[in-house]
This record gives structure tokens, sequence and C-alpha cells, in this order.
């Protein structure tokens, strides 16, 4: 459930007419539901409410607005980061260092230094060398880092393959066969507090089997370290539940999820770690974009609109569908071409698709644009970074500038000898 609706023949957000925002901001703009973002929040803390112990971090990377992470923040949610940015962002908008998650590849050493000197609560160790310079960081400044080894376990989620995280040819976690040797290793090293292990198999999964054997793994691999003499007291599943992108999609709710991990952590005794991300975020956007105009094509129109592919990436990256809606709609249907301005084919949102009809100047909705939508964005083609609006019931505000061309150009700068 989300709050865009059509009310008196003009989509809202809450009792936002979309037109207000479009008008006052401008377009190509994200709009956010704050009773959307609340509810799913909810919705997913509560689902999980049936296991003994539980911490939830939200995957910064899927939003990392400042107000959106403020909004969850005051829902009890901490955060999982990929980086140094998305920690302070994190830490900015009011989240418990204690109840941040460190993971990804590629942690610098800057970032490990400026993580352990916050005091966040968990890194998740994606190699056995970053566990070694982890602990001498940390031993070296006389402190302790809490971690949990992330593990490969090689399993298909059967989702699109630039989002899938955990079969053996992909970049993240150790292989799950040599997992327990590494984490012996580790759990000797002074600086390093080794308390877990964590999996993430990949992003927007239609089914739960994957998952469950995956973590049925896990298990097996807790209770193998246990047993070697080494303590778990924390497990990290990571995130991945998807959401629906257009009519027809089912998905797995919160409640089945949560049943899902009940049966199978059952008597695992520990602390249990999530990472949603586009489950709590994913329906709580839309990107509103203006029609420039509509040209023939060969077998049907090509509908060009403002926004482009650097303010929307996932078609472009993956192929990705995103319902496109008129903001004001006649009820009469078309079939055409979505394309943005960018000079690029793969700037194109959609390819011989119904819509409604719209003409030169209308307003329309990308839906479902609340995760990995903004937070993609970039300035291909000098263009403007797309702005970000929040509505709560019947107020508004901008809670992200566009940044435009030439305050991106006013911070370049030509060296004397090119003068």
């Amino acid at each position: 459930m989300d709050h865009f609706t059509l009310r008196n023949g003009v989509l809202h957000a809450e009792d936002v007419p979309l037109t207000a925002i479009a008008d006052a901001v401008g377009t190509p703009v994200y709009v956010y539901s704050r009773a959307t973002l609340t509810r799913h929040a909810r919705v997913f803390r509560d689902a999980l409410s049936i296991l003994p112990s539980v911490h939830i971090a939200f995957a910064v990377k899927a939003n990392p607005n400042l107000a959106v992470l403020k909004l969850l923040a005051k829902e009890g949610y901490g955060a999982d980061v990929v980086s140094g940015g998305e920690m302070d962002r994190a830490l900015a908008a009011g989240m418990a260092a204690e109840g941040i998650v460190f993971s990804g590849v590629g942690k610098s050493e800057a970032e490990l230094i400026r993580a352990l000197e916050c005091g966040i609560g968990q890194f998740n160790l994606e190699s056995e060398e970053e566990g070694i310079e982890l602990a001498a960081l940390a031993n070296a400044r006389g402190l302790t880092a809490s971690a949990a080894l992330r593990v490969n376990p090689d399993v298909d989620a059967g989702t699109h393959g630039k989002i899938s995280t955990g079969k053996a040819e992909n970049k993240f976690g150790v292989p799950y066969d040599t997992a327990g040797e590494i984490y012996a290793r580790l759990a000797v090293l002074p600086g390093l507090n080794m308390r877990g292990l964590a999996v993430h198999i990949g992003s927007q999964l239609a089914k739960l089997d994957p998952m469950e054997s995956a973590f049925a793994q896990m298990g097996e691999l807790m209770r193998a370290i246990r047993a070697a003499g080494h303590e778990i007291t924390h497990m990290d599943l990571g995130g991945g539940v998807g959401v629906p992108y257009k009519a027809g999609d089912v998905f797995p709710s919160p409640a089945e999820y949560a049943e899902m991990v009940a049966r199978v952590t059952s008597g695992w005794d520990v602390t249990l770690m999530f990472e949603p991300g586009r489950v709590i975020a994913g329906n709580s956007g839309v990107m509103i974009t203006r029609v420039i105009r509509v040209k023939p094509g060969a077998s049907c129109p090509f509908v060009i609109v403002d926004a482009a592919m650097n303010d929307l990436a996932r078609p472009a990256l993956y192929d990705a569908w995103h319902d496109f809606l008129a903001v004001e709609p006649t009820g009469e249907r078309m079939t055409a071409n979505i394309v943005g301005p960018i000079c690029e084919t793969s700037d194109t949102f959609a390819m011989g698709r119904e819509i409604d009809v719209v003409k030169a100047g209308d307003l329309a909705i990308f839906r479902t644009a609340g995760a990995y939508g903004a937070t993609m964005a970039n300035t291909y083609n000098s263009r403007a970074l797309v702005p970000e609006v929040m509505v709560d019931g019947d107020r508004w505000a901008l809670v992200a500038n566009r940044i435009d061309p030439a305050t991106i150009l006013a911070a370049e700068h030509v060296p004397e000898w090119l003068e």
C-alpha cells in the first residue's frame, strides 16, 4: 500500500497534488510520502517481532536522503552502510553509532579508522585480509572492533544478474567451504571481536526459497564454528525482499518472510540482523517528469520526457520496469516509447508500452522510485542533479536541492598553464 492516489482527476502524494510540487520545484523531481515510509517501516518491524532478538539496519544505499534516514531513525532503525559517506549520513540523521553496520568489499583504511573512532556497532568483513587490517588498526588504537564474517554460500538468488550477490563468481564474502577456517584465524586476533556471520545473496528476490537455502547453510556453518570452540552471538541475514514494480507482480510479504526466518533460525540463540532497503523505500516515492514533446516513430510515437537516465538509472542499467502514469489522466490510452533527452540510446524508459495518452507539457510520474532512484542520479550530459521532496499530509518540503550545472561548473578549475 502507498499514498499516491488519484483525486478529482489529479494524482496526489497524500493530500498534496503533484501538480503543485511540479509547479513550485520544477521537473524532474522525486517525491516521497512520509506516511508510506512510516507504514512500510512499521510493517517490516512488526513482522519481525515474532523473533526473539532483532536488529534492523536500513540499507542506506537504497535511499540516503537525510530526511528519509531521520524518519527511519525515529522508527528505531539502524543503518547498513557501504561507505564512509553513508556512515556520516546515518550519524547526521541521529542513528546511533552502535546501530550501524559497515558492509562492502572495498572499505579503505581511512574509512575503517573513521568507523573505529565513531564506535560503530559491527563491521561485516568481506575477506580475511580485511579482518587482519581492521584488527591491526583497532589494536593500535587500544580499541576492539566487533565484526561478522560475510559468507558467500553460492546460492542463485534468481534475480537480475547485476544485483545477485551470493553466487561463487560474485565479489562478495568468503567461500563457504573455507569460512570456518577463516573465522577461527580471525577470532584469535587482538583488536577483533568476531561475533557472527553475515550473508546477503541479492536484491529484489521474488521467492523465499533461495534465502531459506542460504540461511540453512549459515545455520550449519554457525554450529560447526561453535563446535570448534568459537562464539557466535549475531547472525546478519541481509536484505533482498522484493517489491512489485508492475501489476501482477507477486512478492513475499514481510510476514511470510518473518515466518520463514523464524522456522529456519529456531534454536540459534543469536541476535538476528536485517538490512532492508527497497522493501521499505521502493514504493514510498515517485519521480515527476514533464513531457517535452511527442514525435512519430517507426512503429509507435516517442514520448520524450525531461527526466533521463541520469535521473533514474535503473531502466538503463537493468532494463527495469517503472510504471508510467499521467498526473492528470484523461482515460485515453496509447502505445508509445518513453525516452529521455540524453544522447544515448540507453536513455530509454520503455518501448512499445501501453500508457495514458500524454502530449507536450503534460506531467507524468515514474512509480516505485523511492529506492535506487535519486541515490544513483548523476550529472551526465551536464544536466542538473535531481531534487527531492517529502510530503507529510497536506504539507511538503524540499529535502534535497536541485544542483544546477552552473554550481557544478563552479567546482571545476582550469590550471593556469591552460589560460
